[in-house]
């Protein structure tokens, strides 16, 4: 009896897929539920399991191939069996823990682990139950690497092998590879954006000294509390929506002649993941609390750098927040993320010399940029709406009391 693998069906926005990479080959034996492949969509990576074990008996695809929802990617041959040893008990502990290890390894690492050829099994888990993570492999990676050139400096005169070649040589090394999905929409969309949208920016200025007064007086109670570190992102998102229930053009978008004013406010939070940015929703953050918005932060950013993010997850979103001060960014002009019509950029905080009721004293300061489609927004909205994220921020009781 054999069973088919097929390409899941796909969200309504994405067309196809790519085949990212096939954790099996034709004749090798497979568990019920194991992942056989990854699908990259220009969105994020799918992984498709087996629904019942067996032995891979064909493959009709590729890696780099492009399929869509419904084609057969593969064959399981659930009745066949694998030549068993005498030993074959103590090797199906084996597959079972090597099984185990796999399952709990996240798409990007499994990838980065088949692409460099390494045995997981020399690689130790910082994770949680010792799972493998991104920066595991790199540390392998680069411990390896460091070894290797050792090795190599030990007999060529402490010259990196590929360094020696171009100096003799005189070769001008480049190295061409294919967009991922990510790269490519992300690029379209930017595209997309700057082509359609009259896109402004207008600047302010924030003292952080109040938020970091209350982070600096609560941040253990709060941990210990809730389980996470009181950033700043969250007072942001309560400060960008109070602003926008004043301002709703800047929580509207155009669709055709019409403009789409939303009675919700999902806030989009960009964070960064190993193929690129990526914008993972908070849904409904006006009924949220700061906790929660924390919460769902780190875990967005947990699942962002394992591309383990959902369609869902990243769909949506009627106003983006992007924090390229994390980054070291002092100033920015942030692209708009279509169809919305304003997006808030953070930047890094350093202290300058102000001057406040006629005297100087040294402030935290931090640059926000505010990029909005004047298609739709008028720039005297645009300037009372950053002016009022100010004010929320420099006066955190205004958020608690609504003024």
């Amino acid at each position: 009896m054999t069973t088919e693998i097929k390409v899941p069906e796909l969200p309504e926005s994405v067309a196809d897929a790519v085949v990212a990479n096939w954790y099996k080959k034709v004749g090798e034996s497979i568990g019920m539920d194991e992942v056989l492949v990854d699908l990259e969509t220009d969105k994020v990576i799918l992984e498709v399991p087996v629904v019942k074990a067996g032995v891979v008996k064909e493959i009709l695809f590729s890696v780099g191939d492009t399929v869509t929802a419904g084609q057969l990617l593969a064959v399981i041959d659930e009745t066949a069996q694998t030549a068993e040893t005498p030993d074959a008990s103590a090797q199906e502990t084996n597959k079972k823990s090597a099984d185990d290890v796999a399952a709990a390894m996240s798409p990007s690492v499994r990838k980065m682990i088949a692409e460099h050829d390494i045995d997981a099994s020399q690689i130790s888990g910082t994770g949680k139950n010792g799972r493998i993570l991104k920066q595991d492999v790199e540390k392998y990676l680069a411990d390896r690497a460091a070894k290797k050139d050792t090795e190599v400096a030990q007999t060529k005169d402490i010259v990196p092998l590929a360094e020696a070649k171009q100096a003799i040589s005189g070769e001008r090394l480049e190295r061409r590879v294919p967009m991922t999905r990510l790269r490519a929409r992300i690029a379209e969309r930017l595209l997309q954006s700057q082509q359609e949208a009259a896109i402004l920016t207008t600047f302010n200025e924030v003292n952080m000294k109040p938020v970091m007064e209350i982070r600096a007086r609560y941040k253990e109670a709060f941990e210990k509390k809730y389980g996470v570190r009181l950033g700043f992102m969250s007072f942001f998102v309560h400060a960008s929506v109070e602003a926008l229930k004043r301002f709703p053009e800047i929580n509207a978008s155009i669709d055709g002649n019409d403009i789409v004013y939303h009675g919700y406010y999902d806030i989009g939070v960009a964070v960064s993941g190993p193929n690129g940015l990526v914008v993972p929703i908070l849904r409904d953050a006006d009924i949220q609390t700061i906790a929660e918005i924390e919460q769902s932060i780190i875990s967005y950013a947990s699942k962002a750098k394992e591309n383990s993010l959902s369609i869902n997850d990243i769909t949506g979103g009627t106003f983006t927040i992007s924090n390229g001060g994390v980054f070291g960014s002092m100033l920015s002009t942030p692209i708009i993320n279509p169809p919305q019509s304003a997006i808030l950029g953070m930047h890094n905080i350093t202290e300058r010399a102000m001057v406040v009721d006629g005297e100087i004293q040294i402030l935290p300061m931090m640059y926000l940029a505010l990029s909005y489609d004047h298609r739709l927004v008028d720039g005297k909205s645009a300037v009372q709406f950053l002016v009022t994220i100010k004010q929320l921020l420099e006066d955190p009781s205004r958020m608690l009391l609504g003024v």
